[in-house]
């Protein structure tokens, strides 16, 4: 009974308030339409219109779907976060892995394990391999570009095309003295850091 009472007395009140709201503010609404026009009225730019243009093309959803390589982004990222000289030349270690048809994180991986991405290496020789470095001589390239093709293509043609298929036969050849398969280990988990 009290709930009826309250609703029956609530509601008239709720509707009244809400009646003399929609009013007043639709009165205030038609007095600020008068004061703009007026103001228009006077206004330099009366006779201006503005109009707004649609885009040329309207937006829409494709059901289509492009494909991009990530490969060169993975090496940039592994290389920007050891902060490697050799970041700009992702697109390039890719290309030339896809070249010499290598695993395209192989030539990052043992720069690591070598040189540490190219941050211990001797002095301007852009070696970041250990390429041809033993206790008699130092190979030096010309740029990282040339040692990039230089050891790609030297895998391909001394290592892979002559049968050494996994890391650990490369290893057997690239470093033998590496004790207790430090290095094959070492590339291999570099690799694995880079899927």
């Amino acid at each position: 009974m009290f709930l009826v009472a309250v609703f029956f007395t609530v509601t008239p009140i709720t509707l009244a308030i809400s009646l003399f709201s929609l009013f007043s503010f639709k009165g205030s609404a038609i007095a600020k339409s008068s004061v703009v026009q007026k103001n228009l009225a006077v206004s330099q730019y009366s006779g201006v219109q503005v109009y707004a243009s649609l885009p040329p093309q309207l937006p829409s959803v494709s059901d289509q779907i492009g494909v991009m390589d990530a490969r060169p982004e993975i090496i940039k990222q592994y290389l920007k976060y050891y902060d490697s000289p050799l970041t700009p030349y992702s697109d390039f270690i890719v290309q030339t892995a896809d070249k010499y048809k290598l695993d395209y994180r192989l030539i990052p991986a043992i720069a690591q394990q070598e040189s540490n991405l190219c941050k211990v290496i001797p002095p301007d020789s852009y070696n970041c391999w250990g390429w041809g470095i033993n206790s008699q001589s130092n190979l030096g390239f010309d740029s990282f570009q040339d040692g990039i093709e230089t050891v790609s293509k030297g895998l391909r043609t001394e290592y892979l095309d002559k049968g050494y298929g996994s890391i650990e036969e490369i290893m057997s050849k690239y470093n033998p003295i590496s004790p207790g398969g430090a290095w094959a280990r070492g590339v291999s988990e570099f690799m694995d850091q880079m899927e």
